[in-house]
C-alpha cells in the first residue's frame, strides 16, 4: 500500500484535538485556579475590622486577592494577607496615577508583592465615552504600560462597559484594545460589565486571546436591564452560576487562553453569604 503523505490541514486538526484532550477531558474540573477575590467585595467589611475581614476571607478558602481595603499602610497589609497564606497578584490604580504618578504605583505593586496593575475607569461624562476619550485612554495606558513593563509590572484595563459605544465596524472598547501596543498594554475582563454594555464576553475572548490576562468572575440578575453608563444597581450581582451568563464556557473559554487569576467579585451587600455560593458553584464544574 503506497504511503500517502498526511495534509497540513489535516495534521493542525490532529494537533487541535490532542490539545483539546490535554486541557480537558470528560469529568474533569473546568476550574482549577487558585480561589481568590476583589478587595471591593469587601469595601463595607475591612473599615470595620481588617483582621476580622481577611480571617473571613481565609475561612472561604480565598489564597489570593487583587486590591487593598485602603485607609492602611500596605506594609502593613502584605503582613496581615502572608500571615493568612493570601497572595496580591494584582493592585488597583486609577487613571489620574497612571498619567501622572507611574512611579508611585510601581512602588505600590512592589510593596505589595503584585505583578499585575489594574485600571477600571477612564474618566468622562457619563454615558458619553467618546472617542477622544478612547484616544487619551490608549496615550496614557501606551505611556504608563511602558513603565510599568520596565519595572517588571503588567499593566491591565478593566473595561467598564461604557466602551461599547459604536465606532466604525465595532466599538470603542475595540479600538482601544487594537491601538494599545500589545507589548505594554493588556486587558482584565469583568464578565459582569461585558454583558452589562451589550459585549460578548465568550465572543471577545475568543477575538483578542491573550490580550486578556485577569478576570473579574461575576454574575448579572436575570433580566437586569443594560445601558452604556457602566453602573447599575449593586443587587443585580448575584452568586456565579444563578444569574444570566455563560459562566460555565466563559471559564472553558478564559482556561484555554491561559487568564492568569480569576477575582471573585461581588458588590452585592448579601457578599458574606454569596461568595461561599460562588466558590461552590466554581469547584462543581466539570467538562
Amino acid at each position: 500500500m503506497k504511503y500517502q503523505p498526511m495534509s497540513f490541514v489535516l495534521f493542525l486538526a490532529l494537533l487541535a484535538c490532542n490539545t483539546t484532550s490535554k486541557l480537558s477531558k470528560p469529568g474533569e474540573p473546568i476550574f482549577v485556579a487558585p480561589l481568590a477575590v476583589q478587595a471591593y467585595s469587601f469595601r463595607n467589611y475591612f473599615p470595620k475590622d481588617v483582621v476580622a475581614t481577611l480571617d473571613n476571607i481565609k475561612a472561604m478558602g480565598i489564597t489570593e486577592i487583587e486590591g487593598t481595603p485602603g485607609r492602611i499602610d500596605l506594609e502593613d497589609y502584605k503582613k496581615l494577607c502572608d500571615e493568612r497564606g493570601i497572595s496580591i497578584p494584582s493592585n488597583g490604580a486609577n487613571f489620574d496615577q497612571l498619567e501622572n504618578t507611574p512611579m508611585d504605583i510601581v512602588k505600590n505593586a512592589k510593596t505589595l508583592g503584585a505583578k499585575y496593575v489594574m485600571c477600571a475607569w477612564v474618566p468622562h461624562k457619563s454615558g458619553e465615552f467618546s472617542l477622544a476619550d478612547a484616544q487619551k485612554a490608549v496615550a496614557v495606558f501606551n505611556k504608563a504600560g511602558k513603565i510599568l513593563q520596565e519595572n517588571g509590572l503588567t499593566l491591565c484595563y478593566h473595561p467598564h462597559g461604557y466602551e461599547f459605544q459604536p465606532y466604525e465596524k465595532g466599538t470603542l472598547l475595540d479600538y482601544i484594545i487594537q491601538n494599545t501596543d500589545a507589548k505594554y498594554v493588556s486587558f482584565e475582563m469583568d464578565v459582569f460589565w461585558i454583558q452589562f454594555g451589550g459585549g460578548d464576553p465568550v465572543a471577545l475572548l475568543q477575538k483578542y486571546g491573550n490580550r486578556w490576562k485577569l478576570m473579574h468572575l461575576k454574575d448579572m440578575k436575570k433580566g437586569t436591564e443594560k445601558n452604556l453608563t457602566g453602573g447599575t444597581s449593586v443587587e443585580n450581582n448575584v452568586p456565579l452560576g444563578t444569574g444570566e451568563l455563560d459562566m460555565k464556557n466563559i471559564l472553558i473559554e478564559g482556561r484555554k487562553i491561559g487568564i492568569a487569576h480569576y477575582f471573585i467579585e461581588d458588590e452585592s451587600s448579601a457578599v458574606m453569604a454569596q461568595v461561599p455560593e460562588s466558590i461552590a458553584y466554581l469547584r462543581s464544574l466539570r467538562y
